[in-house]
This record gives C-alpha cells, sequence and structure tokens, in this order.
C-alpha cells in the first residue's frame, strides 16, 4: 500500500504538533503519535469510512480535535489534509479538485509502507 501526503497536509500537522509542544512538553509529540495510529488504521480499512458528498473520507482522531481527509484510489491513499475540527471546516477541499494527477507527483511527499 502506498501512502501519498501532500505537501499541505504535512505542514498543517507540523503548525499542529508545534502548537501543542509549545502548550505543553510532550503533548505534540502524542499528536504525532495519534496520527500515526489513525494513519495505520487507515491503511488496514482505507474503504471502511464512506465518501462523503465531496468524495472524500474522514477519520476522526480520539484525543485531539483534528481529523485525517483522504482519499483511496488504486491502492494508493492520498491523505489531503489534517483538519482541526471545528475551524474553517473544509478549507482545503479543493486540494482534491485542482492538482491534476501528472502533476500531482511533484507536489505531495511519497511513504512507501
Amino acid at each position: 500500500m502506498k501512502v501519498v501526503i501532500l505537501q499541505q497536509a504535512l505542514e498543517e500537522l507540523n503548525d499542529a504538533v508545534n502548537y501543542y509542544e509549545e502548550k505543553q512538553p510532550a503533548l505534540g509529540l502524542k499528536l504525532k503519535e495519534e496520527i500515526e495510529t489513525h494513519v495505520n488504521w487507515i491503511i488496514q480499512n482505507p474503504d471502511v469510512p464512506g465518501k462523503r458528498a465531496d468524495c472524500y473520507r474522514r477519520v476522526n482522531l480520539k484525543i485531539f480535535p483534528y481529523y485525517i481527509a483522504y482519499t483511496f484510489e488504486n491502492k494508493t491513499i492520498w491523505i489531503l489534509s489534517i483538519s482541526h475540527s471545528y475551524r474553517k471546516p473544509q478549507y482545503w477541499i479543493e486540494r482534491s479538485r485542482n492538482i491534476p494527477v501528472e502533476i500531482a507527483f511533484k507536489r505531495f511527499i511519497i511513504y512507501i509502507v
């Protein structure tokens, strides 16, 4: 299974981790660990969350008020966003619509799992 993370999603994760680290030491690490746990769950169960109206899937974190938005196509999981659940809902949605596939690989960081 291949996991592709948009650069913007990685930046969102880093921003959130830094925010929580400033609030309390090791809290940002706890967020990062929770994200990793949920990404591993997504890898095992990519089609379990139903598609939403904009054709993406969403997994809510259990401890932190964030969710992982992703799509799943041809054995590839595309992580579109690591979003705060209560701020600017779906501000990132255009990411999944406006990046042509042939150009997308230049804008993504690819992790092979």
